[in-house]
């Protein structure tokens, strides 16, 4: 059985193919669309008619691609934007409408439970997955007592176009002090993983990563496009990014931070999985 994610993000429209088998799940194919919904929700309040039909023309273009591989089941999922937008349900419900299929709303405490479905998510005393998107950043910690997660209304996005709320980064910074040290960050989305990429690492100590940034901070977006290959929509924030990384890395006392190739898209596909069947999973 072949089933597919749709994960509508803040900064990107995703999307993953899975192969699967009552024992196992395998990733097939993926696709992303800049389709920046988090500049009109921060800087107008709403999402617009004409960006809503953004939306609704990227997902039949992944419906497309979904009928030619045969895919059985999928499921749709929207995060901080539609969160965020004050036309949230008309906006939801206007999709979901054109595209005949179910579309969900997460929560940002859903958004960070998700998590729980990446491979290697028992995280210890010392780690700590952080997921970064355009308007929110998720934390998860697991162990032997159980599961601690939180969503804070701070993305990359949102950072960039100075929409992000002082009450906020205080709230964050008084939680991270309840937690540390940790010794590893594992950080979840594209920007934190192109930033190592670019620089050929998987790993850098936070020495290295403050840094690296210093150094990448001087470059203009034009300069990081042309330098690293990054598209137009990944170089304006990610400078934004890392400045959340670094402030969450230094109040937790990390020492080194890598990143997963993990995300929404991956969780909600392994999530369906579940749903389909009920044996042990094994992830190629």
């Amino acid at each position: 059985m072949k089933i597919a994610s749709i994960d509508i993000g803040t900064n990107a429209i995703k999307s993953k193919i899975f192969k699967t088998t009552p024992t196992s799940i395998e990733f097939i194919e993926g696709m992303r669309s800049p389709i920046r919904l988090g500049g009109e929700v921060f800087n107008e309040g709403k999402l617009s008619q004409k960006k809503l039909d953004q939306v609704i023309s990227t997902i039949k273009s992944y419906e497309g691609i979904f009928q030619k591989n045969k895919i059985d089941r999928y499921e749709i999922v929207a995060t901080s934007a539609f969160r965020d937008t004050s036309n949230s349900e008309d906006a939801r419900r206007y999709v979901e409408t054109a595209i005949n299929h179910p579309l969900r709303v997460i929560s940002g405490l859903e958004e960070a439970q998700l998590i729980r479905f990446h491979p290697k998510s028992n995280t210890g005393k010392n780690k700590i997955f952080v997921d970064l998107g355009g308007g929110s950043t998720e934390f998860f910690l697991r162990d032997s007592t159980g599961i601690e997660i939180r969503s804070f209304q701070l993305g990359a996005v949102r950072n960039m176009l100075s929409k992000d709320k002082k009450e906020e980064w205080i709230r964050l910074e008084k939680w991270l002090e309840t937690i540390k040290p940790r010794k590893k960050l594992i950080g979840i989305g594209g920007n934190i993983r192109s930033f190592l990429q670019a620089h050929d690492k998987k790993e850098l100590s936070i020495k290295e990563l403050n840094k690296k940034i210093k150094e990448f901070s001087k470059l203009s977006t034009q300069e990081k496009i042309f330098k690293y290959k990054f598209s137009p929509d990944r170089a304006d924030v990610i400078d934004h990014a890392l400045h959340i990384f670094k402030f969450i890395s230094e109040h937790l006392m990390v020492e080194t931070i890598t990143s997963t190739r993990w995300g929404v898209s991956d969780s909600i596909g392994v999530k369906l999985f579940h749903e389909i069947y009920s044996n042990k999973i094994n992830i190629s």
